[in-house]
């Protein structure tokens, strides 16, 4: 009992003792979390302070406490703080200043400014590596800022950027300087050939290689036996026209499948050597080495057979041009004659007289002017309206015109000689004076016989009659010959003559063979 009475009081401090280091211990760690929570705090103040809110961005215009959309939608926002200050400070210190100032300062302003460098003139025509900054041919001296300013804009023409590093201004601004660029692409379109055979609306065709495809021939339902002097399309695109020394003249429906026969027609007095629609397709005008020509009236089926001419003693009329407003035929005569007949009347109204002989005509200007060139190496250019020759001149290395051909809308014109040798002039520049051609193709080595431009003035074919194989297509605009034509292993013999449906999707030419080759040109899509 003594003992036990002894030991009690002793217990009881130890115990308050333990629960004193327990209290110590939990207010020690809390202490501790509160430090640590607080130095959290203190580093997160200084993250903001130095990289901005990345825990709690506060958007701008909102109150604290704002509760953001449950759909995330209002998380990401973009700061054009910056940018609409900017903005109304240039507005407020844009006061009382010109729009030319004005502008030089949207445009971004230099901090600093060498005075030297109005001052001083830099040679840009003598230091090879620097010529590119010539905006003319004969440029040379020009002053300091300005050759800063060409350097800066060859910079980024060839640094252009990309639109996600640029401001929303700088965007706009380009795009509206690309809506100039556009208007000053057209300004240079102007300046080349290229308006000239491009039609508004229609698509440029490549040069290089010629897309194409090989279809069964035109004439599969009937080859002629004789060759082919005469191919030419109706104003429809579906019917087109064959002619040769067999003295038949037929017609077929291409479709570049079946391309039926529709209908023969055998001339037992003439030989065709040339066969022609009229522009408006009523009519078809045949002829051979003979006194007379044939009419034939598509409407009712009747042939009209025509001539001798009245005054005239010419023994053969096979070579003639028909007008683009189907009102004037123009045949070949004597002595460098050139007979105009009416297509209404079919009688002679009038005559036009070269220095030597005619060899080739071709109507031009919707048919209100005529070109014509033959044995003195010249061409010449008619003007029906008044019956006077515009003007005359001489043909580049030519002794003799073989051919002509003009463009559809009369702003270019083809001659050809008995050499091979083509020659592609700008009308306007040879009516003016100017004798140089634009182009000169001498890819073949024999006469030229035949020459033709499509409907949109893109493409010109080239037949020589002596050589297998021997024709050449031209890209106008760029003015090269097509690398791919003709064909590789082709079996296309001696061509003899050409023609394009009125939408150049079709090609086809007859050859000494008898046979009326189809080929469909892929870039163009109607018939």
């Amino acid at each position: 009992m003594t003992t036990l009475s002894q030991n009690a009081p002793t217990s009881k401090p130890r115990r308050e003792e333990t629960e004193d280091d327990d209290v110590r211990a939990k207010r020690r760690k809390m202490e501790e979390e509160k430090q640590r929570a607080s130095e959290q705090v203190e580093m997160k103040k200084l993250e903001n302070l130095l990289f901005g809110s990345l825990y709690n961005p506060v958007s701008f215009g909102e109150k604290e406490g704002h509760v953001e959309a449950d759909d995330g939608s209002d998380l990401f926002r973009v700061d054009r703080s910056a940018v609409s200050q900017s903005l109304v400070s240039e507005d407020d210190d844009d006061e009382g200043v010109s729009d030319d100032e004005r502008v030089i300062k949207k445009g971004g302003e230099a901090a600093w400014e060498d005075e030297e460098e109005k001052e001083i003139n830099i040679n840009i025509a003598g230091v090879n590596r620097l010529r590119k900054l010539r905006k003319e041919e004969g440029e040379g001296l020009i002053s300091g800022s300005e050759y800063i300013a060409r350097l800066r804009a060859h910079h980024a023409k060839l640094n252009p950027g990309t639109d996600w590093a640029r401001t929303d201004s700088q965007i706009i601004d380009r795009d509206s300087s690309d809506d100039e660029e556009r208007d000053d692409d057209d300004d240079d379109v102007l300046k080349t050939n290229e308006d000239l055979v491009v039609k508004s609306g229609g698509s440029k065709l490549c040069s290089g290689v010629l897309e194409y495809s090989k279809h069964v021939d035109a004439n599969i339902a009937d080859p002629s036996n004789g060759p082919i002097n005469s191919v030419q399309f109706h104003q429809n695109a579906q019917l087109l026209l064959t002619a040769g020394l067999d003295r038949r003249l037929r017609f077929f429906q291409i479709d570049g499948k079946r391309n039926t026969k529709i209908q023969s027609i055998y001339l037992e007095d003439c030989p065709i050597r040339k066969a022609a629609f009229l522009p408006n397709g009523s009519q078809v005008i045949v002829s051979g080495r003979r006194k007379f020509f044939y009419s034939f009236d598509l409407e009712h089926a009747k042939f009209d057979k025509i001539g001798p001419l009245v005054g005239r003693e010419e023994k053969s009329l096979e070579r003639f041009e028909v007008s683009q407003d189907s009102k004037t035929i123009a045949f070949m005569g004597n002595e460098g004659y050139i007979l105009l007949v009416s297509t209404k009347t079919k009688e002679l109204t009038g005559t036009l007289k070269m220095n030597g002989s005619v060899r080739s005509l071709a109507f031009s200007d919707d048919g209100k002017q005529l070109l014509s060139s033959g044995g003195d190496g010249q061409v010449y250019v008619w003007d029906l309206r008044t019956m006077k020759c515009l003007y005359k001149g001489v043909d580049e290395g030519s002794t003799c015109g073989t051919s002509l051909c003009s463009s559809p809308n009369g702003a270019l014109f083809a001659s050809g000689t008995d050499s091979g040798i083509v020659n592609i002039y700008k009308k306007a520049e040879f009516l003016g004076g100017k004798r140089k051609p634009i182009k000169t193709v001498d890819n073949l080595t024999s006469k030229i016989d035949f020459m033709k431009f499509n409907h949109d003035g893109q493409i010109l074919a080239v037949i020589s009659r002596m050589n297998k194989n021997s024709v050449k297509l031209v890209h106008v605009p760029s003015l090269t010959v097509f690398s791919n034509w003709p064909p590789p292993k082709s079996t296309m013999h001696y061509p003899r003559c050409l023609d394009f449906s009125p939408g150049s999707g079709f090609m086809a030419m007859g050859n000494a063979q008898g046979k009326v080759l189809l080929y469909k040109l892929n870039h163009y899509m109607n018939a």
